[in-house]
C-alpha cells in the first residue's frame, strides 16, 4: 500500500472522525489525525511540522495532539503539545503508541486509529478533563498530505 488514498476508505475515514468527537467528550484536550504518503525525515520530526502547519498550538491550553501517519513509509508518532508535556511522565504516549502497533502489524489501521484515539483521550481526561462550555477548537477532519 503505497497511496494514501487506499490506507482507509471514506467510511472508515469518518469512523475516525467520530472516535476523535467521542475522545474529545472525556477532555479538553485536542486530537487531530493527519495522513500522508511518506516522510524523509524522522516521524516525529515531521509530525511536529505538520502539527505548526495546522496550528494546532493554537489551543487555549496548548493541548493538542496529533497522530501522525506516513502510509509508504509505515512509520506513525504521536506528537503533544508544551501544555501537555509540561503535565504528564516521559512515557505518556506509551499505552496509546503501543495500541495502535499492534493493530498495524495486523494491517488493521482503522481501529489501530480509533483505539489509539479513544485511548489518547482517555489519558488526556487525567490532566485536561472536559470543562463544562469547553468548544472544540481544533476540527475533528482527518488532514491528508502528498
Amino acid at each position: 500500500m503505497s497511496k494514501v488514498e487506499d490506507f482507509l476508505t471514506k467510511e472508515e475515514e469518518q469512523e475516525i472522525v467520530s472516535a476523535i468527537g467521542i475522545a474529545e467528550k472525556n477532555t479538553s484536550g485536542e486530537i487531530r489525525v493527519h495522513i500522508e504518503k511518506q516522510t524523509s525525515i524522522a516521524p516525529i520530526e515531521r509530525a511536529v511540522e505538520v502539527f505548526h502547519q495546522l496550528q494546532m498550538e493554537q489551543t487555549q491550553d496548548r493541548n493538542g495532539v496529533i497522530i501522525y501517519v506516513a502510509v509508504k513509509s509505515k512509520q506513525f508518532a504521536i506528537y503533544g503539545d508544551k501544555g501537555i508535556n509540561e503535565k504528564v511522565p516521559a512515557d505518556f504516549w506509551d499505552t496509546t503508541k503501543d495500541t495502535i502497533i499492534s493493530h498495524f502489524k495486523n494491517g488493521n489501521f482503522k481501529q489501530g486509529l480509533i483505539d489509539g484515539i479513544l485511548n489518547a483521550g482517555e489519558q488526556l481526561q487525567k490532566y485536561f478533563p472536559y470543562a463544562e462550555g469547553d468548544t472544540d477548537e481544533l476540527s475533528n477532519e482527518i488532514s491528508i498530505g502528498e
